[in-house]
């Protein structure tokens, strides 16, 4: 039968030698492998007096890969066998009674028979025994610090070179040829399984490859019980294939450190350990709450940690340092601050200063509780609040304990940096917030208290829109600088409408200075009726605002004459029953007296009576006739319908 090995389950034919040199007879990476699988046939025949001298033919007769087999299963064979085989046919059976124990314990061979194993064929033997230490040595025994369902998923290599990764972490070991090349990374390997027998490995010199190798082969070949069954000169050889140094290294998981091995301190290094966490950081910790961080002392080597706090007053507590017993060596540290201000953090590894110790550290005080802080004033008002004018409420914090005020104001747009916000502290834990909004609309104020919302909070205020007095127009008798007589009503309208909101103010000062009194009455539609009664004669001020500010022409200055004398007064004609649209409605007043009052113009329903006075008489008679042109001692007041 023509027999070939075929890649076992769980390797990578992509890494197997390909070229013609590789796959040559001589080939370099053959004889390391060869040289290897041998001794780690003679490692395990050990207990049993057995050896193998030659790979290729050793094991032809069959009975030492019986005993191979016993040894590495503890298990026996189940079969008769023979002891002495000196025939041909009898080698046979004894490699099939072999291959049939392997058949019972599921252990998958791929065209390999008993006639390849008695007539030598090295290839296929080769490949019986990797299948074997895939089993015995990798796949079949359970690890320290591993989980057998996750071991269950892997293949054999990426269960071991796992493992390694998880056991060296300072080294980014990914395959098993190139990363093993310098020596290096089996000092590594060592001394993590055992501190401190190889604790300068990092300093080992990169170009003496087979002395790195043989030190720290050495030390575990004596102290950890992992037997050489690979030469330092060949796994270190650019030529050695995966299977030879997977075949070494599978021995370490269940290497033992030996009593009495010389372990030597590695020389700390301080500045290589590192802290971090938020118990070291400048800003965030707070009283009586525990601050906590974390000291990693992998590249630092061997030595005890220790972290003092010293707080603002000069007192210095020792934290409480708990090691985590990672493989990053890691230390968690916990302490909790008493008094607000600068602490500061000192971490010691062997005695020296980490990286950056001592810390400084912020403690704040303790946070207070917000829902005990209530806000109360105008700027928090739904209605009455208007653009472009200054508005503030103030924040009552009593009894809520220590913790910062803050607001925030998004305006209708959902920006937060259109209003100013202004805090002031006016003691006995009251702050008044000032702020001027810039947009009508609605308006989100939240307030807050130790980072977190006050009862009530966010707030909605309306602003209405912007105070604008320029656009507000005043007109009346009681404005007029002359007209007004003692003793009479003046009056006067105010109209706002379209002057946006803002409040009235009307202030009448008299010929003395004193201020008078002033009827207002808001009519609606952003019309005020005023009135007042001037009891002296003199000159008189009046001054109107609107929203604080002054309206065009403000303040009217109006002279008051004294009372009148005795006079007679009377009117008739057509325009006092009816008139016509577009006609002249017309109609005569007349006034008799020595003293006779000035006649105005008046508004009716919208509609201006012009008064035209006529040329004074001898006697005192004022008249017009009925056209409208003057007469001698009257006046004409004409009222044309529908004209203003």
């Amino acid at each position: 039968m023509n027999s070939t090995y075929e890649t076992p389950t769980g390797e990578d034919p992509e890494e197997l030698p390909a070229t013609e040199k590789d796959l040559a007879e001589d080939a370099p990476w053959k004889k390391i492998q060869q040289n290897t699988f041998t001794r780690w046939c003679n490692e395990h025949l050990k207990c049993v007096h057995k050896r193998i001298g030659d790979l290729q033919r050793d094991l032809s007769d069959g009975l030492r890969l019986i005993a191979l087999l016993e040894v590495l299963s503890q298990k026996k064979m189940g079969r008769k066998y023979h002891p002495r085989p000196n025939f041909r046919q009898m080698k046979l059976e004894n490699v099939s009674v072999a291959l049939e124990f392997l058949e019972r314990e599921h252990i998958k061979l791929v065209s390999i028979d008993s006639k390849a194993i008695v007539d030598g064929n090295l290839k296929l033997i080769l490949g019986l025994i990797w299948t074997l230490i895939l089993h015995y040595s990798i796949s079949m025994p359970m690890w320290e610090e591993e989980e057998e369902e996750e071991a269950r998923r892997q293949t054999p290599k990426q269960r071991l070179l796992g493992w390694i990764q998880n056991k060296v972490p300072q080294l980014p070991i990914t395959n098993f040829h190139r990363d093993w090349q310098d020596g290096k990374a089996l000092g590594a390997l060592v001394d993590n399984c055992a501190p401190g027998l190889c604790p300068d490995w990092e300093s080992w010199d990169p170009n003496q490859p087979v002395q790195n190798a043989r030190e720290a082969m050495q030390q575990a070949d004596d102290w950890l019980g992992v037997p050489q069954v690979i030469a330092p000169e060949e796994i270190v050889d650019p030529n050695v294939d995966e299977h030879s140094v997977m075949t070494y290294l599978s021995q370490f998981p269940k290497a033992k450190l030996k009593p009495g091995a010389p372990l030597r301190a590695r020389q700390p290094q301080p500045a290589r350990a590192r802290a971090y966490g938020p118990g070291i950081e400048p800003q965030g910790n707070v009283v009586l709450k525990p601050a906590q961080f974390t000291v990693e002392t992998l590249d630092a080597g061997v030595g005890e940690v220790l972290v003092y706090v010293e707080d603002p007053e000069g007192h210095t507590e020792e934290a409480k340092v708990v090691p985590n017993n990672d493989k990053k060596r890691t230390y968690s540290v916990t302490y909790v601050p008493k008094v607000g201000g600068l602490h500061k953090v000192t971490v010691l590894f062997a005695g020296q200063n980490i990286d950056k110790s001592p810390f400084g550290v912020n403690v704040g005080m303790a946070l207070g509780d917000a829902n005990k802080v209530t806000a109360r004033g105008p700027g928090l008002e739904p209605v009455g609040n208007v653009a472009n004018k200054p508005t503030y409420f103030d924040i009552y914090t009593a009894g809520a304990g220590p913790g910062d005020v803050g607001v925030v104001i998004v305006d209708p747009q959902g920006r937060r940096d259109t209003v100013e916000v202004m805090l002031e502290d006016k003691g006995d834990n009251i702050y008044r917030c000032t702020y001027r909004p810039v947009l009508e609309g609605p308006h989100t104020i939240c307030v807050t208290y130790a980072g977190a919302q006050i009862p009530k909070s966010p707030f909605t205020v309306n602003v209405a829109e912007a105070c604008t007095p320029s656009a507000c127009r005043a007109t009346g008798r009681g404005l007029q600088p002359k007209g007004v007589r003692v003793q009479e009503v003046a009056d006067f309208k105010v109209l706002t409408k379209g002057a946006g909101t803002g409040d009235l103010r009307v202030l009448l000062k008299g010929p003395k200075g004193t201020e008078e009194p002033v009827t207002v009455r808001d009519v609606g539609d952003g019309v005020y009726e005023c009135e007042y009664r001037p009891m002296v004669p003199g000159k008189y001020q009046v001054a109107i605002t609107w929203g604080g500010y002054a309206i065009p022409r403000s303040p009217f200055e109006v002279q008051v004459a004294p009372a009148a004398g005795s006079q007679k007064v009377r009117a008739w004609g057509p325009g006092l029953e009816g008139g016509v649209v577009g006609s002249s409605a017309d109609f005569v007043v007349e006034a008799i007296g020595t003293e006779v009052g000035t006649l105005e113009p008046m508004w009716e329903r919208g509609v201006f009576l012009p008064l035209i006075p006529t040329k004074i008489g001898a006697v005192g008679k004022r008249e017009a006739d009925g056209s409208g042109e003057a007469a001698e001692g009257g006046c004409v007041l004409l009222n044309r319908a529908g004209s203003r």
